[in-house]
């Protein structure tokens, strides 16, 4: 079975720093999209941070996923790791 995760990140460098693993960062999402983890990635509209939505077997996998983000590896972000339990779909 699988579970939902959010991560809650906000941006800690400057944008030209930030903006240059925003490409690897999306093909990371399409590739979790791809293995079936439902992944979906955005920003907040007043800037500063933004949200990655994705489906994990469990926290210790997802916590993995989270580790592998280019925007974590190459540190442009902090965040916060959620396990999300939906009561109305």
């Amino acid at each position: 079975m699988m579970n939902w995760f959010v991560k809650i990140e906000k941006g800690i460098v400057d944008k030209a720093t930030f903006d240059q693993y925003v490409p690897a960062h999306k093909a990371y999402v399409r590739q979790l999209i791809a293995q079936g983890h439902q992944a979906r990635t955005g920003y907040w509209s007043e800037l500063g941070g933004g949200m990655l939505l994705f489906q994990a077997t469990c926290l210790e996998e997802a916590k993995s996923i989270v580790a592998k983000d280019p925007l974590v590896q190459n540190n442009c972000v902090v965040y916060e790791l959620h396990e999300w339990r939906i009561v109305v779909s």
